[in-house]
């Protein structure tokens, strides 16, 4: 099914394609808000669902009851700061070796697969002496 062209929805993708913080619904709403004053909630929450079911933009479901959106559909992971909730982007090598092992070890066929990795963003981190040059425990954080 074909979509026609839609402004509004035009100027949400050119929105979270400006952004790097994986903003939710609320954020997108308030921030097209100031060029569409007159724009709804409900046709944000219906436009940002419409582009990820067409995959024009991912929805990222991090387990903290609310819906956060990315522009970049490309292949890359996310790291969620367990202290402010931030999330960002995060490039690893290595992890496609996921899919590959699930593959040989499925019966069926994978077809994607989704890694948030929980952490502390390094703006969490900062005044903690020298977190980047100790070894990290994993359970207790910086």
């Amino acid at each position: 099914m074909t979509h026609k062209y839609s402004r509004q929805r035009q100027v949400i993708k050119d929105f979270l394609a400006t952004r790097k913080d994986h903003p939710t619904a609320d954020v997108v709403y308030a921030n097209v808000r100031q060029e569409y004053p007159s724009i709804s909630l409900g046709t944000v929450y219906r436009n940002l669902s419409l582009l990820s079911d067409l995959g024009e933009i991912r929805r990222l479901r991090l387990g903290d009851g609310v819906d956060h959106y990315d522009a970049d559909t490309s292949e890359h992971y996310h790291v969620v700061c367990t202290k402010c909730g931030s999330v960002s982007d995060a490039q690893a090598d290595g992890l496609g070796r996921i899919m590959e092992n699930a593959d040989i070890r499925y019966d069926g066929e994978i077809q994607g697969c989704v890694t948030y990795f929980y952490g502390i963003c390094a703006k969490c981190c900062q005044g903690r002496e020298s977190y980047r040059s100790a070894p990290h425990d994993f359970h207790t954080g910086c």
